[in-house]
């Protein structure tokens, strides 16, 4: 047993936990949790959720345990990618909260419920959501209200209707509250209009107003939790309650607009020729790292990385225009099957570790190295916009990928000229010798193409050496 890890965000549940026995990952089934669990396999409900793709896959093992008092150990389905809300687009966050309010219902069918309505549960393989946790299940309790409610409107209602009542960037709030955005929060920076929403004025703004009106007798939420074992809830008011929820979530739209670099396809100074010529150029260069994991870096819609989805990359998409991910999204969900997962990602503030011990939640660092790393016209962004030198770029790409595709763009490119147009020049070194200076560094350069058509060149990297903390 001594052998095996258990995984630092699966501390809090005693039914179970997740860890790793080198490169295999296992489920733990706790005696705490035996009960529901062989519930959940009776009732046909794991089968239900399988079926539909609603809940990933596992297998029952013999592998040894990782502690002692363990029921079952379960083998389940690896994904790709792990992400977490706040790297989500608008219509991945309602997508997950539609998908655990549909398991809910389902669960109902078979005499289960879920006991936690964490986005945390909620993971993507390309358009399409799934659950990850196969012992948030418990038998239902008839007449008990669904105790994970209060946690669905934070983690998912009242993030849903911020960005799409207020602004999509408050999104970010995720980031800085793990539990989801307070909905007392939610309530008063949202319009007054939408308290002429039914949904929304009695799922945030009066459910906000009955917790503040409790606060004061709560100790630890050990009140909260004795109010809700001591209400009575028929079963067509618990399922019409959540009928009622989906709708409220289904009815909130957020339309992506023009952004700074939402057209970056449309506007760049190459034409259609240049602009196959590069994707040839970054098929070329993929075929030659053969990667088995790719991270595009600046992906904007996704153009790219479904060049490597298609040569069989478990791809990552991820941009910092909340619009452009928006597009990506709903691309990879109509596409379905092989896509890249598009996510967003400030690379100049990336994904820190979060929670508890700073580690619940990894690091983009943390869930690395890719094989592949893709920056294509992303460095004069971080170099001249967020005046990162060449060297320090270079040196963090070759922490977060073994080999690198990049595309350096000379100042004579219009989209440079763009940038420079409201600020001075004081990018001396941002030349063709300077770049290659600065990431023969840390890379090895192992080829050299100029797109043509345009004053751009591409290069396949490989990194040198163990990369060098910062």
């Amino acid at each position: 047993m001594t052998d095996a890890s258990i995984s630092p965000a699966s501390f809090r549940d005693p039914a179970g936990f997740v860890f790793t026995r080198g490169d295999a990952l296992y489920r733990q089934v706790n005696a705490a949790g035996a009960a529901d669990y062989d519930r959940l396999m009776a009732s046909g409900l794991y089968e239900a959720l399988r079926a539909r793709g609603w809940l990933v896959a596992h297998e029952e093992t013999d592998a040894a345990p990782a502690s002692a008092g363990a029921h079952k150990v379960l083998q389940p389905e690896r994904l790709g990618f792990i992400s977490y809300p706040y790297e989500w687009c608008f219509s991945q966050l309602q997508d997950a909260a539609l998908l655990t309010l549909d398991a809910q219902l389902l669960a109902l069918e078979h005499g289960m419920s879920l006991k936690d309505a964490s986005a945390y549960n909620v993971q993507f393989r390309g358009g399409k959501p799934l659950l990850i946790d196969t012992l948030s299940f418990e038998a239902c309790v008839e007449g008990r209200p669904w105790i994970a409610y209060r946690q669905f409107c934070q983690h998912f209602l009242a993030p849903l209707a911020l960005m799409a009542k207020v602004d999509v960037r408050l999104a970010q709030l995720l980031r800085s509250g793990i539990d989801g955005v307070p909905l007392d929060l939610a309530s008063r920076l949202l319009p007054g209009a939408t308290k002429f929403s039914f949904g929304l004025l009695a799922h945030l703004h009066l459910h906000a107003r009955t917790q503040r009106a409790h606060a004061a007798t709560d100790d630890g939420g050990t009140a909260s939790a004795s109010r809700a074992r001591s209400v009575h809830v028929s079963r067509n008011g618990l399922v019409g309650l959540l009928q009622g929820l989906r709708s409220t979530v289904a009815k909130l739209q957020w339309r992506p607009g023009g952004t700074e670099w939402g057209d970056y396809y449309q506007a760049t100074n190459y034409d259609e020729s240049a602009f196959r010529a590069k994707q040839a150029l970054v098929g070329s260069f993929l075929a030659q790292a053969a990667p088995r994991t790719v991270w595009d870096l600046g992906a904007n819609t996704g153009v790219f990385s479904r060049i490597a989805s298609a040569q069989g990359a478990n791809t990552v998409a991820f941009d910092i225009d909340p619009a452009a991910v928006e597009r990506n999204y709903r691309q990879a969900r109509r596409e379905g099957g092989q896509s890249p997962l598009p996510l967003l990602l400030d690379l100049t503030n990336p994904s820190p570790g979060l929670g508890w011990a700073g580690a619940e939640r990894d690091s983009l660092e943390a869930r690395g190295p890719a094989d592949c790393l893709m920056a294509l016209a992303l460095v004069h962004h971080i170099a001249i916009s967020n005046n990162v030198p060449l060297a320090h770029i270079a040196r963090y790409l070759s922490r977060l990928g073994r080999q690198l595709i990049i595309e350096f763009v000379p100042k004579a490119d219009s989209q440079v000229r763009r940038l420079l147009a409201s600020r001075e020049d004081i990018f001396g070194n941002y030349d063709q010798a300077g770049f290659e200076a600065a990431f023969s560094g840390h890379f090895t350069i192992d080829r050299v193409e100029p797109v043509q058509g345009s004053e751009r060149t591409m290069y396949l990297m490989t990194r040198k050496t163990h990369p060098e903390s910062p």
